[in-house]
């Protein structure tokens, strides 16, 4: 964070507009960071509600909900720019309320029967908005911006988060621009670009398009939403509420919590609302923290199983973009470190997760509980059986984090 923004109080000092241009042209005002190329974005469609058009271009998407239609009106004063800040605050911390996180915790006995371990629950994310766990820290970041005074986001995406972000920020009257690595085939592309966000393809993989998000967000004065940074305990802070939800459904933390990764910030997250919950004097233990993987392709979980103090950058050229684990992979894992020290230090494990693992849990998973879901969230799972099927597993409660699959 810059000294102005630790100096100043929220709201009081106006970011300069006209930074970013998202417009039907889907273009950015002055030339673009070094190596990247700029994808048109078409203007947001507008909603209908039984066929008549309602002026709402967010809360239904080509007859996809995003938000319930009786927030709109939350929605028009949140993106309003002509309300006064603390109005439009209001208005979206509504929106967050009523549609961000309280995502279902459900048991799957069926799956128990399969493996033979008793109380594994669900915490499924896909009950979110854009259908996964991101939206916690889209709609958080979202809110921070509008907070201090920002009229643009931008981060680096493969798929989710940008989906995620470009909502959140279209919600909150906040232009978008989400970087994609060029050889990357995101299946989400569209999706963002109809919430309004400007695309722009820049760099060979995700890392090196996160820098060129940092560049931008630097350059422009826009608010940087990618993991890690000054807006590391936001993110943190909103992963936590995961942690507070499976309490209040459990009434304590249960053995473990096994989580797919990727940069590590949805563990550590949870990890630490754990760890509120126990200094609070609320559970009686930490869960053992989980991490699971694409077979080879993530520092976290390389560096526990070759037991290295922290986590190693690994060989670009070496990790592999699937259509199946593409969701995981890094060869940097930007919040690595505090996953890590968070498995570590609850005496969890981590393993990894081959694209055939990953498509067998998902089809376990559809065909025992009528579940659809995207299957690298099922490497936190895989992960958990593992262990079970090695070292059996005492009864006890497993929570396993999931996303849907987003049509």
């Amino acid at each position: 964070m810059s000294t102005k923004e630790e100096t100043e109080p929220p709201g009081s000092h106006p970011r300069s507009s006209g930074t970013v241009s998202v417009s039907g042209a889907g273009a950015l005002n002055g030339s673009p960071p070094r190596g990247t190329t700029l994808a048109a974005a078409p203007e947001a469609r507008s909603a209908t509600t039984n066929g008549a058009d309602t002026g709402s271009p967010y809360y239904v998407l080509d007859g996809v909900a995003t938000i319930e239609p009786e927030l709109d009106a939350h929605r028009r004063a949140a993106a309003d720019p002509t309300r006064a800040v603390s109005e439009r605050l209001e208005a979206y911390e509504d929106i967050i309320d009523s549609e961000i996180g309280d995502t279902p915790l459900t048991r799957l006995r069926n799956v128990e029967r399969e493996v033979g371990l008793r109380q594994i629950f669900a915490k499924f994310e896909g009950g979110n908005p854009s259908g996964s766990q991101k939206d916690r820290i889209a709609f958080a970041q979202a809110l921070d911006a509008l907070r201090r005074g920002y009229d643009a986001v931008t981060v680096a995406t493969c798929g989710n988060y940008g989906a995620a972000l470009a909502l959140a920020a279209s919600l909150a009257g906040l232009r978008c621009v989400a970087f994609i690595p060029r050889p990357y085939h995101a299946r989400r592309v569209e999706e963002i670009e109809k919430h309004g966000a400007t695309i722009v393809r820049g760099g060979e993989d995700y890392e090196e398009a996160v820098a060129l998000s940092h560049e931008l967000a630097r350059s422009e004065d826009i608010y940087d939403a990618n993991p890690g940074g000054p807006n590391l305990l936001t993110q943190m802070h909103a992963y936590g509420s995961i942690a507070y939800e499976i309490y209040d459904e459990l009434r304590d933390a249960p053995a473990a919590v096994a989580v797919p990764v990727s940069n590590g910030t949805t563990l550590a997250g949870i990890h630490r609302g754990f760890l509120s919950l126990y200094r609070r004097g609320k559970t009686s233990r930490i869960p053992r923290m989980v991490a699971g993987s694409s077979f080879k392709k993530n520092p976290i979980v390389q560096a526990w199983l070759n037991n290295l103090p922290h986590c190693e950058d690994l060989h670009p050229k070496k990790v592999r973009e699937t259509a199946v684990n593409e969701p995981l992979i890094n060869w940097h894992s930007i919040d690595g470190d505090h996953a890590l020290a968070a498995v570590r230090e609850t005496g969890g494990w981590a393993a990894d997760a081959s694209d055939k693992n990953l498509l067998d849990s998902a089809k376990l998973i559809r065909e025992r509980e009528g579940l659809s879901v995207l299957p690298a969230s099922t490497a936190g799972l895989v992960a958990l059986l593992e262990r079970h099927r090695k070292e059996p597993l005492t009864g006890d409660r497993y929570v396993v984090i999931l996303t849907g699959r987003k049509a």
